[in-house]
């Protein structure tokens, strides 16, 4: 068993054969998927893809780099969706400094908004940190009492040790799989695999074998092979590990 931690399956570019892409993730072995929103105005169609299948679950939020759609007003309503709805989750939220334009106080304002929504209801949270980790672990040590992940991780070493001592995994995906990307392949070499989720972020994202193509759930079985031979690990240890680390972050028991 695979588990998807972290796919766009409400995305547009499946709006064609999102069926189809459930039926080959599931031929693949991923029996389960994390789909987190972007901003509230996706939350609907959201909450329909989720319903299409078993093993799709829905996680509420609004994304840094989509700072436009957001309204003060968003922060309430996402209460309501969390109240009523049962998310496993609160996300795709956090801080995003490398998107020029993006003002990073409305950010900063919007995720830690989010993250005292997440501690309030006790559920992990999905975070988008890009150039911006330090920021991140620093508004989580500010609000506490959190959990989650940091989605597709790209920082160093230290900040994703200071990370799991906050109790909060890293997930990887595509990226992991180009070689040159030393910094990235070497931490999961030799992390501690209890705080490591896989996923795909697709429809973005894809590994090195589908550069520029559409990515899609069912190709987190090539993440996980090139994890587990940058580990020297079977495969098979790779998908049971972050399978049970995925089932006890999001409750998916």
């Amino acid at each position: 068993m695979l588990i998807d931690s972290h796919c766009h399956l409400d995305a547009p570019e499946f709006d064609a054969d999102r069926a189809q892409v459930v039926a080959r993730a599931a031929a693949a072995g991923v029996s389960r998927q994390i789909v987190p929103a972007i901003a509230a105005a996706s939350w609907p169609k959201l909450r329909e893809v989720c319903a299409m299948a078993p093993g799709l679950y829905p996680a509420y939020g609004l994304h840094p780099m989509y700072l436009a759609e957001h309204a003060p007003a968003h922060l309430a309503e996402l209460r309501g969706w969390i109240e009523r709805e049962k998310p496993v989750a609160v996300g795709e939220c956090g801080l995003d400094y490398f998107v020029e334009g993006l003002d990073a106080e409305q950010q900063q304002a919007y995720f830690e908004g989010q993250l005292a929504l997440a501690r309030e209801f006790e559920l992990p949270v999905i975070v988008h940190a890009r150039r911006a980790v330090d920021a991140v672990i620093a508004a989580v040590k500010r609000i506490g009492k959190l959990r989650g992940v940091v989605h597709s991780f790209s920082g160093s070493p230290e900040q994703a040790r200071q990370l799991w001592q906050l109790d909060f995994m890293i997930g990887l995906g595509g990226p992991v799989t180009y070689e040159r990307a030393n910094r990235l392949r070497g931490l999961v070499a030799h992390m501690p695999l209890e705080y490591l989720l896989l996923e795909t972020d697709a429809p973005d994202q894809p590994d090195s074998a589908i550069r520029g193509q559409r990515n899609e759930p069912a190709r987190l079985q090539t993440i996980r092979d090139a994890i587990a031979a940058l580990r020297g690990v079977d495969a098979g240890e790779i998908a049971t590990e972050t399978s049970r680390n995925a089932m006890r972050l999001f409750s998916i028991y």
